[in-house]
C-alpha cells in the first residue's frame, strides 16, 4: 500500500491535490471497469470538499460543487466516468442508505468520494483510496493511503502540488 503524507498551505494547494488526484481516480475506474472509492475523512473545515471541487475540476466540471450534507449524494458526469460524492454527516441512521438504493452507486463505472465515511455502519465497500486530513501548525497535512495508487505517482502527486 502506498502512503505520502502532503502539506497543503491554503486552500488552493488542497483544489491542487484534488486536482492530481482527479484523473489518477477516473483512469482506474475506466481500466477497471468498476467503482473507485475515496473515503475523505477529517474534521468540519477540514477541506474534504475543496478537496472534491480539485477532483471535479481536473474532469472539466465548472459548476458549483457544493457538499452533499442534506441530499447525501450529488452526482456528476465528467471526465469519461460517474462521479459520486457523498456527504454522511447528517446521516440519521445507516438503514437509510439501503433505502437510497447505496450499493447501486458502487456498482457502476464511477469514482466515489465519501465524507464521513465512519457514518455508513460498515455498508461501504473498502476504500481504495483514503485522505486523512487535518491541520497541523496552521496549514493542513492530508495523508494519501492507497492500494490502486503506486509509490510514483504519490511522488508525482507530491511535484506537482509543489509546482
Amino acid at each position: 500500500m502506498a502512503e505520502r503524507s502532503f502539506e497543503l498551505a491554503g486552500e488552493e494547494m488542497t483544489v491542487r491535490l484534488g486536482e492530481t488526484l482527479g484523473p489518477i481516480l477516473s483512469e482506474l475506474a475506466i481500466k477497471r471497469q468498476s467503482a473507485v472509492t475515496v473515503f475523505l475523512q477529517g474534521d468540519l473545515g477540514a477541506g474534504k470538499t475543496t478537496l472534491t471541487r480539485g477532483i471535479l475540476r481536473s474532469l472539466g466540471y465548472t459548476g458549483t460543487v457544493k457538499s452533499p450534507t442534506y441530499t447525501l449524494v450529488e452526482p456528476y458526469s465528467c471526465g469519461g466516468v460517474e462521479i459520486f460524492h457523498f456527504d454522511l454527516y447528517r446521516l440519521h441512521d445507516p438503514e437509510e442508505l439501503e433505502y437510497m438504493g447505496i450499493r447501486d452507486y458502487f456498482s457502476r463505472v464511477a469514482v466515489c468520494v465519501v465524507e464521513w465515511p465512519d457514518h455508513a455502519g460498515g455498508l461501504l465497500p473498502e476504500p481504495d483510496v483514503t485522505v486523512d486530513i487535518a491541520y497541523a501548525g496552521g496549514n493542513r497535512i492530508a495523508v494519501v493511503k492507497s492500494s490502486l495508487i503506486s509509490d510514483e505517482q504519490m511522488g508525482a502527486m507530491e511535484g506537482a502540488i509543489k509546482a
